[in-house]
Order: structure tokens, then C-alpha cells, then sequence
């Protein structure tokens, strides 16, 4: 049974960071091109940053030199570094693994940014 478990989320002030992990379970972690999405209260998913197997990443142009998305294959964990964070950024943080056919979700995370 593949789980996608995303921690780290919570209330920071406008200009603060916060780190999300995203631990795998019942997958092959390191073949996986690995995501961070968010959804904010009537909008739809967006990818926020991805990276692959291999290691590139991507990232959307509304969080690019702010966020950092990272992975360490030992510990089958993707991270996200939010720095700079904004209220715009307020959303529901979803981890995503996928290879070929399969997609996997976590079940998110809130993240709110409010002074």
C-alpha cells in the first residue's frame, strides 16, 4: 500500500519560512518524479515545484527564489523550503509521486500566512 505523508504545515506571519516533508511508504522512492501542489480555497491544484528522479527541478514562476524543493532518496522524503512566504501562498500543500501510470497523493497539508 503506497502512503504519501506530508508534515510541517501550519500559521507563519508574512516574510516567515516554513519546510514541508512528504515521507513515502510502498513505493520505489527514487525512480519517482516527486511534486508539490497547492489549492487555495476556490482555485484549482496547481503545481507549485517538481523534481525528478534525476534531480532537476521546476518550479512556478510565482514562488521561483523563494521555495526550494529537494529530495533525499535514503529517507524516501521530498522537502519543500518556503522562505519569503506570502499570503498568497495560503493553501492546502499536496505531495505528489508519479511514474509513468502511477500517480500518487498525500492527503496535505494547511499552510496559512496571516499576521
Amino acid at each position: 500500500q503506497v502512503q504519501l505523508v506530508e508534515s510541517g504545515g501550519g500559521l507563519v506571519q508574512p516574510g516567515g519560512s516554513l519546510r514541508l516533508s512528504c515521507v513515502s511508504s510502498g513505493l520505489i522512492f527514487g525512480i519517482y518524479d516527486m511534486g508539490w501542489y497547492r489549492q487555495a480555497p476556490g482555485k484549482q491544484r496547481e503545481l507549485v515545484a517538481g523534481i525528478s528522479s534525476g534531480g532537476r527541478t521546476n518550479y512556478a514562476d510565482s514562488v521561483k527564489g523563494r521555495f526550494t524543493i529537494s529530495r533525499d532518496n535514503a529517507k524516501n522524503t521530498v522537502y519543500l523550503q518556503m522562505n519569503s512566504l506570502k499570503p498568497e501562498d495560503t493553501a492546502v500543500y499536496y505531495c505528489n509521486g508519479n511514474w509513468g501510470r502511477y500517480h500518487y497523493w498525500g492527503q496535505g497539508t494547511q499552510v496559512t500566512v496571516s499576521s
